[in-house]
């Protein structure tokens, strides 16, 4: 069932002189930019009960109405999914993400993700953007994945991105010793030769600056906890490549295993058949949308890099 909006505003007259998309932005924050935008095109957003166009200047005093109705947003199939939830209320879904779950549906993976058990679980969201997804994690990467429930609250969180206000913190097994805490400043585009890659790049890349410091240290491995201060396509990845580090496991950017010194036979096999990269979405905080709380969620490692962490540790003492 598709929603409907109805919704009658002023334009005040100190907004005299902007463009109607500037002042629809300011006066309905709760929708994106570009969705008042393509409102107004489709003549759902009116100015003065006429058409208009975004570009068109306000001379302050105009009645803006809009009637829209919430379309469903993709050709999508819902599918049963056993979703680990971790949180739940009429504008947030925050989940647990296992590994091997691929996020969106693509040429090779059009069901069994994410967004498929997603419309399964609230069909409501064929009318959000991307089901209300708004940022991603790799198939393999576990841990915790924030999903907007409504318009609304999906525009704030993207905003909260935008400025830098949600917090998401990675626990990373990487290759080699590190001392201490440290920043990779870096900037993340398409890696030239291979355009299943990112890379670090020194022209056309966006910007990427990856915070980290140690959690636990081993002969030839550390423990990373793995602050993001941008969310670029496999930024921790990447990142962690470029400064010598890849993440164990790794099969794009991590190269071959290296092994401790007189390491068990139990360890090596372990370490060269880890079968995807040893990184978990450990931390997420954020301002709620509806009520302005601050609120953090946190999810445990995984079995899996837990054992590796075992062995890691057991071989080291």
């Amino acid at each position: 069932m598709n929603d409907h909006l109805k919704l009658d505003i002023e334009v005040p007259a100190n907004m005299a002189g902007r463009r109607l998309d500037q002042v629809a932005a300011e006066l309905i924050p709760d929708y994106s930019r570009s969705r008042l935008q393509s409102w107004i095109k489709g003549g759902q957003l009116r100015l003065n009960g006429a058409p208009a166009r975004p570009r068109d200047k306000l001379s302050g005093g105009e009645h803006l109405s809009l009637r829209a109705e919430l379309e469903a947003q993709g050709a999508w199939r819902a599918q049963p999914l056993d979703l680990a939830i971790v949180y739940e209320d009429n504008s947030l879904l925050v989940i647990n993400k296992s590994t091997g779950l691929v996020v969106h549906p693509a040429a090779g993976n059009p069901d069994g993700t994410l967004l498929n058990g997603l419309l399964h679980h609230c069909p409501s969201l064929q009318n959000i953007p991307r089901a209300g997804i708004v940022h991603r994690l790799d198939k393999d990467t576990s841990g915790l994945m924030v999903i907007a429930k409504t318009l609304p609250a999906q525009a704030h969180l993207v905003n909260q991105l935008k400025q830098r206000t949600v917090s998401r913190q990675y626990d990373a097994l990487v290759q080699g010793y590190i001392t201490g805490a440290g920043r990779v400043d870096a900037p993340v585009g398409r890696n030239r030769q291979n355009r299943l890659k990112m890379a670090v790049v020194d022209f056309g890349g966006k910007e990427a600056i990856t915070r980290y410091r140690v959690q636990r240290r081993f002969p030839a491995h550390t423990l990373l906890r793995c602050k993001l201060e941008t969310g670029r396509t496999h930024q921790i990845r990447v990142h962690m490549a470029h400064i010598r580090h890849p993440l164990v496991g790794d099969p794009l950017y991590g190269g071959r295993s290296k092994l401790p010194p007189g390491a068990s036979a139990a360890l090596i096999q372990a370490l060269q058949y880890f079968p995807r990269q040893a990184l978990h979405a450990a931390e997420l905080a954020l301002v709620h949308p509806a009520s302005g709380e601050e609120m953090h969620w946190y999810a445990p490692m995984p079995a899996d890099m837990l054992d590796l962490l075992d062995l890691l540790g057991a071989d080291s003492a």
